[in-house]
This record gives C-alpha cells, sequence and structure tokens, in this order.
C-alpha cells in the first residue's frame, strides 16, 4: 500500500475505526441534543463503525493520512428552530471530538508512561505503544484540520459561514454546490505542479498543536 510499513497500516486501521466512528458519532449526538432526530432516525447515533466508514475516505487515511467518513444526515430548520447556532455546534462538534481524542492520547506520552523504548507485542509487525500513540494524535489533528477547512462537504464550511458576514455568506453560498469538486481539484492539480495545498494549509497549526498536547516529547 504504496510502500507503507506494517506498523503504520495496522496503526491506521485501528485509528480510522475509532477517529471516524467518534467524529460522526459527536455530530449525531449534537443534533440529537439540539432536537434534531434525522441521525437516530437513519441509524448514525451510533459508535458502529459499519454505520460511519466511507470506503474511498476510509482507503485516503490508510494512505494519505487523512480522508473522510460518510456525513450524518442532519434537519438543518429542525435545527434553526432550536438555535440559529446549531449547525455551527454540530459541524464544530466532529473536529472537536479529533482533537480530543488526540489529546487523550497525548497524556500517557505527555507523563513518561508511554516511551519511545517501550516494546512491540509483535516486533517487526505491530506497532509499539509509541508508534501507535503518535501516529493516532497526528492523524487525529490532520482530521481535524483537514475537516476545518472552509469548503463543503466539510464541518468547515457551516463553521465559518455562521460567523461570516453577509457577503462572504453569500460567495460560500454560491460555490458551495461545487464543493467536493474544489477539493478533489486541490488534491490532484498543486500535486502535478509539485506542490501540496493541504500541507501549505495545516503545516502551519500541526506543530504548535503537536507541541501543546506533547510539549518536549
Amino acid at each position: 500500500m504504496l510502500n507503507l510499513d506494517p506498523q503504520t497500516i495496522i496503526s491506521r486501521i485501528f485509528i480510522l475505526i475509532i477517529a471516524f466512528s467518534v467524529h460522526e458519532f459527536a455530530h449525531a449526538w449534537t443534533a440529537t441534543r439540539f432536537g434534531d432526530e434525522t441521525p437516530r432516525q437513519y441509524g448514525r447515533l451510533t459508535l458502529n463503525p459499519l454505520s460511519h466508514l466511507d470506503p474511498f475516505g476510509s482507503l485516503m487515511l490508510l494512505i494519505a493520512g487523512f480522508g473522510w467518513a460518510k456525513p450524518v444526515p442532519v434537519n438543518p430548520y429542525a435545527l434553526n428552530r432550536r438555535s440559529p447556532a446549531a449547525l455551527m455546534w454540530v459541524s464544530l462538534a466532529g473536529p472537536f471530538s479529533n482533537f480530543l481524542l488526540a489529546a487523550v492520547a497525548a497524556i500517557p506520552l505527555r507523563l513518561g508512561l508511554v516511551t519511545f523504548s517501550s516494546s512491540s507485542p509483535l516486533p517487526g509487525f505491530f506497532p509499539t505503544p509509541y508508534q501507535f500513540l503518535l501516529e493516532f494524535i497526528f492523524i487525529n489533528l490532520i482530521l481535524m484540520l483537514f475537516n476545518l477547512i472552509p469548503l463543503a462537504p466539510l464541518d468547515g464550511d457551516k463553521i465559518v459561514e455562521y460567523f461570516a458576514p453577509p457577503s462572504l455568506a453569500r460567495v460560500m453560498s454560491v460555490i458551495r454546490p461545487y464543493g467536493a469538486l474544489i477539493l478533489i481539484g486541490l488534491l490532484i492539480i498543486p500535486s502535478r505542479l509539485g506542490f501540496d495545498v493541504f500541507s501549505l494549509i495545516m503545516n502551519p497549526a500541526l506543530p504548535n498543536l503537536l507541541y501543546l498536547l506533547l510539549g518536549g516529547n
């Protein structure tokens, strides 16, 4: 799988099951708290990964380190009846859940309970606890930052729209139907030209987040 070592592949399989399931459950749980029963009706108010995983998005996470799950269906009208900010909070819940997962995984590293010398249960095949936790933290932060990009169908679209002035909100509504195509274009076209748009977006924030969670570890 693009020359990934077995430790990385195994780590990412477990990580995508946890990270995507918690991310989508967070959307569903928050929507129901605001009175929208749509996620429950579609069977998405669950941590069962089979209800959430998208085959292509999961493959992208394994290969590229970022990806996506099946979006949780919500009823914006039901949410808006409860609060004008409800859809924003539902959207924010997913990326925030990834940050919480990263923060929890950082605790044993920050406290020195798991170190670089920790041994693997099956050397050469399974990752060490240190390797797994680092990959877990890194992937969850990447998923958080990726989903905060303000392009539909990513969560950042609805988050930014809530705070945007009317002029920017109108522009976002015009480009929203083409968001997925724009994302694909940003994935494919720049790589052909020798640079990575998503690295340019994420690199300023990612090192600072890693330092915040891990300190000097």
